[in-house]
């Protein structure tokens, strides 16, 4: 399902090319750039329509917008964004596959593009990447068969402006392609000697393709002894694939220390430590890390059930390992035969807060 190459690029297919956008609201044929009216509108007043008349929407608080609604089979391709830094943990981007009434993607809107703690970092990788300042960009491949709706919602007291683009082909065979689904768990603290959970009570086939992690240090010292597990299909107390540490997941190692050098930054196409947030001497007493991999060369298949879990592990005295009791938010992201799954709680303004920002103020 997902090309990481240019081989088929230069195939002729029978789909069309359509875009949603303010400009476009419906994405229709010959749709573009007729808005009258918009954010863009005082500033266009010298040149009328066609000059940039609705570029953006305004998300008001507590409400949810529609960013797009696309009828028949096809595929989104891409996805750019941007909003301001401030509600990157306010608003939660939610997809819909087929008509559903249960969302697939459910996720807070900066943690979906790899950038949950609210400032930015750079993310330069396949599927996602996020740019200055705030540029987010998807290209998981979002296939449906009968139809999609793409949401926002502003959980905060105040607007939200939102740009954005959604690129997507319609027609082709979906038939046999999964849904792209992304879930979002936090654990602060997380509890005594327990893991973290990043998928449970999954039914059906797929492969897993991706994770993000916010992780918060409650602690002093290493905090990435602990390791990822995958319990697939009729796994129980044991899983079938079990890392070796959160680092060595994430393709780095020892640490992420390079001597001399501490906690080093690292984006790549398939993983990375992209954001490394250091105490201040203030307000931010504790370190907070970004880390994300993606499974495009190499999914975790499954036939019948899916639960994924993370430790948290440092040391103690006696060469001896410490369970943690970390803030953990992870995004976790695979693909399933069917439009819905079992997921966690929606997050709202609560579960989402980044409890201590600049000047001490929650953001």
């Amino acid at each position: 399902m997902i090309d990481n190459g240019l081989g088929g690029l230069g195939r002729l297919r029978r789909v069309r090319t359509r875009s949603i956008s303010p400009e476009n609201p419906d994405g229709s044929a010959g749709g573009g750039a007729r808005a009258t009216e918009g954010t863009g509108a005082h500033a266009a007043r010298d040149l009328g329509p066609g000059w940039k008349i609705s570029p953006s929407v305004d998300v008001q608080p507590g409400s949810t917008y529609v960013l797009g609604e696309i009828d028949g089979p096809g595929k989104i391709t891409h996805i750019w964004i941007t909003t301001h830094p401030d509600h990157w943990r306010r608003l939660v981007l939610r997809a819909y596959w087929d008509g559903a009434e249960e969302p697939a993607i459910e996720v807070p809107y900066g943690d979906f593009f790899c950038s949950g703690w609210g400032r930015f970092a750079q993310v330069s990788a396949q599927p996602i990447t996020a740019n200055p300042n705030g540029g987010f960009n998807s290209y998981w491949p979002m296939p449906f068969r009968a139809g999609a709706r793409l949401t926002v919602q502003n959980t905060s007291d105040r607007v939200a402006t939102v740009y954005f683009q959604i690129t997507y082909e319609l027609g082709d065979d979906h038939g046999t392609d999964g849904y792209l689904h992304a879930q979002w768990r936090r654990s602060n603290p997380l509890a005594d000697r327990t893991p973290h959970t990043l998928v449970e009570g999954v039914h059906g086939a797929g492969q897993y393709v991706g994770t993000y992690l916010a992780w918060g240090v409650h602690a002093d010292g290493w905090w990435g002894e602990g390791e990822i597990k995958f319990y697939l299909d009729d796994d129980e107390d044991y899983p079938s694939i079990c890392g070796t540490g959160t680092e060595d997941y994430f393709g780095g190692a020892w640490n992420f220390d390079v001597p001399g050098l501490g906690y080093t930054e690292f984006s790549t196409s398939y993983l990375g430590l992209p954001q490394v947030i250091r105490p201040d001497g203030l307000y931010l007493a504790h370190q907070r890390f970004g880390l994300y991999r993606f499974h495009v060369l190499d999914p975790i298949f499954f036939a019948t059930r899916l639960r994924v879990e993370i430790q948290a592990l440092g040391w103690r005295s006696g060469h001896r390992y410490l369970p943690l009791h970390e803030d953990i938010a992870s995004t976790a992201y695979f693909y399933l035969d069917r439009p819905v799954a079992h997921r966690p709680a929606p997050p709202d303004a609560d579960s989402m807060e980044i409890h201590v920002g600049s000047g001490g103020a929650p953001l």
